[in-house]
């Protein structure tokens, strides 16, 4: 018997579960868009599936809606995946474990997915809904969006008509979004040396962070597991002479990064029980500077025995150091206008480390592109003097604000009317493929909405049944309304 059987809106929860039972981590969507095929198939809609597995389906008006502006709705098939130690699932082959919890569902041990699943389940059920009334409905999903939005970049929208449309991956109810903040993805690449070193292994673990959003979740002063490995490895060079073997820390560029380890080897068990101190030293003081954000943070170095490593040379590790502490991450700057709204932003989400080559990997947003280029060529000009190279990818534009919006005025009257209160209007810091779908459909009116979905892109994301319930309520409204 499936989980959320019984959950209203049924049609919802029926796709979303099925959603969920297939694997769709960014560049693994093919099985959830071959899905998304079968159901148009299934009923009747004209359907394309391009090379990068992005969808477009279309469901002709209903009687009387013929003359009606087309209605376009679009979210993403792909979810970051993250999951706790010692969660057996893979992403690559297994569905989630869906769990209610209260007025909550969640999945068990790993992201949820409600970003942005919970769109695909929203347009499959207005799509086999034959009791609502509906102007021509064309929908989009598209692929990879949390690696950079490359399903949105590779769409062509020439086949649709329609000129509004509604986004459905936002995370919070009461709230139209009407722009967001570009941004692209950042690699920075320090060649490595090494030698062999024969003492004392141990691994040094930071964790317990509470991880996020790099882009809604930034200005909540998190800190990211890369960057505070990075500050106790300088601390320990500072005290205790070792020799950095690796280190590794984040799977997603657009999370903050909630645990990373390196692996070291010291000449001595005196010397390594010496950084054991400096280690627990460097816990307290991150918990206490941490207790509003991040209270579980712990640091800790486990010593093992003795091994023979092909470490970094000094001159490498002393240069990895330098980009951890010398780069900056978390806020650069906030709106002068709008205090509460985030303006610049990075976050080195991924590190990764093979034999001969350190890789750090960022994300830079920024709603001002003179911003966003400056702070490009700060992080250019550290790496090159510490002889790291760039690569710079997944560009994607702001998506500007519009004054005049006849489709959000629109669903500010309607969620007045249903709700008996004016909604927010928010302009955010995260990405939207909005912004590159203005570049693809002219003069596209856009609005993006979704339920309460809590802790995304993190294992405790949760998203609120009774919100969903509401949502649905108020976007059947608006298909509804001409």
């Amino acid at each position: 018997m499936a989980v959320l059987t019984g959950l209203e809106p049924a049609g919802v929860w029926k796709y979303f579960e099925e959603l969920s039972n297939i694997p769709r981590g960014s560049y693994h969507e093919k099985a959830a868009s071959d899905y998304c095929v079968a159901f148009a198939k299934a009923h009747g809609l004209e359907v394309w599936q391009d090379q990068a597995w992005n969808i477009m389906m279309v469901k002709e008006a209903s009687e009387g809606y013929e003359d009606a502006e087309p209605i376009i709705l679009q979210g993403h098939l792909d979810m970051v995946c993250e999951k706790k130690p010692g969660c057996s699932i893979d992403f690559e082959k297994d569905g989630l474990k869906l769990a209610i919890d209260g007025d909550n569902v969640y999945a068990e041990g790993t992201t949820l997915g409600g970003d942005d699943g919970i769109a695909v389940a929203y347009a499959l059920a207005l799509l086999d809904d034959e009791s609502i009334p509906h102007p021509r409905l064309e929908v989009i999903f598209t692929t990879s969006e949390e690696v950079g939005m490359e399903g949105a970049s590779a769409l062509d929208p020439s086949v649709l008509r329609g000129h509004t449309m509604i986004n459905l991956d936002s995370e919070g109810e009461g709230v139209l979004l009407a722009g967001c903040a570009g941004g692209c993805h950042m690699q920075v690449n320090l060649p490595l040396k090494r030698e062999t070193v024969t003492g004392i292994f141990a691994t040094l673990k930071v964790d317990g962070l509470k991880g996020g959003h790099s882009g809604t979740e930034i200005n909540k002063g998190r800190a990211n597991a890369n960057q505070l490995l990075g500050q106790v490895l300088t601390a320990l060079a500072e005290k205790v002479p070792y020799h950095l073997v690796t280190l590794a820390g984040g799977l997603k560029d657009n999370a903050i990064t909630r645990e990373a380890e390196a692996q070291l080897v010291f000449a001595s068990r005196e010397a390594a029980a010496e950084a054991e101190k400096v280690a627990a030293a460097k816990g307290k003081v991150f918990r206490e500077n941490c207790k509003e954000t991040d209270a579980g943070v712990t640091v800790t170095l486990t010593v093992e025995g003795e091994e023979t490593a092909a470490a970094m040379t000094a001159e490498s590790a002393v240069k990895v150091r330098a980009l951890l502490i010398r780069i900056p991450n978390g806020v650069v700057r906030m709106n002068p206008d709008i205090p509460t709204l985030v303006q610049t932003s990075l976050n080195v989400g991924i590190m990764t480390c093979e034999d001969s080559l350190l890789n750090l990997q960022y994300t830079v947003r920024s709603s001002v592109g003179d911003e966003k280029e400056k702070l490009i060529q700060e992080i250019t000009t550290i790496a090159e003097e510490e002889g790291a190279s760039i690569e710079r990818n997944g560009e994607y534009p702001a998506w500007e604000y519009q004054k005049d919006s006849p489709l959000r005025a629109k669903m500010m009257r309607i969620y007045e009317e249903m709700f008996g209160k004016i909604p927010t209007v928010e302009v955010i810091h995260a990405g939207l493929e909005c912004g590159i779908l203005s570049t693809k459909i002219p003069n596209l009116d856009c609005v993006s909405i979704g339920p309460n979905i809590y802790e995304i892109h993190t294992t405790e994301e949760h998203i609120s049944i009774s919100s969903v319930q509401r949502m649905w309520n108020y976007l059947v409204e608006i298909v509804k309304t001409k």
